[in-house]
């Protein structure tokens, strides 16, 4: 037996040390030891890098989506001012192409009105040449029936009374038309 502490009735001392015991304690707690730093510590390192790279890699992640996110809206406000561009650069074609239209409408307005106003003049014109030969028989009729009721007599020598007639009122155009022209020439020499 080996020594032990003995106290005094011959009891082994509750504080004296038993070789084989520590022995025992040592090689279970290599043991422990051992199992706990091959099979416990690398799940934890296992566990703890697969943590690590998981918030490392959502800071990567996050770092990419907000890059991402920049690239968008730069995109996005590229995007938009090029239709801004393109929306002013619309309407300007759109209030040249509204100014052409109304310039082909007021021309077309112009030579509508002025066909109008041509075709008028020659209905005048053409109403009025109808007009005076109608008057020229209705005047030579009454001219003659006048004539007649002053002399006293009937006139009967119808190209006689036409030519009267007609010499009579050659006259009157000529002075009508003189007087046109003087009226035409009068107002243009003021003005010159």
């Amino acid at each position: 037996m080996t020594p032990l502490l003995l106290a005094a009735d011959d009891e082994p001392s509750p504080l004296g040390f038993n070789l084989a015991e520590f022995v025992l304690v040592l090689i279970v707690f290599g043991l422990l030891l051992w199992l706990v730093s091959k099979y416990v510590v690398p799940q934890f390192e296992k566990s703890f890098e697969l943590r690590r790279d998981a918030i490392e890699g959502g800071i990567a992640r996050a770092e990419e989506a907000q890059a991402e996110a920049a690239r968008l809206l730069e995109q996005y406000n590229a995007q938009l001012a090029e239709a801004r561009t393109e929306a002013a650069q619309i309407r300007e074609n759109a209030r040249a192409e509204a100014q052409r239209i109304v310039e082909d409408l007021r021309g077309q307005a112009q030579e509508e009105s002025a066909r109008i106003v041509a075709r008028g003049e020659e209905q005048l014109a053409s109403q009025r040449s109808q007009v005076v030969r109608e008057l020229r028989s209705e005047i030579g009729t009454l001219a003659v029936e006048l004539s007649e009721k002053i002399v006293g007599q009937t006139l009967r020598d119808d190209a006689a009374v036409r030519s009267t007639v007609d010499a009579f009122l050659a006259d009157i155009e000529r002075e009508q038309s003189a007087a046109a022209t003087g009226a035409t020439t009068g107002s243009a020499e003021p003005s010159a």
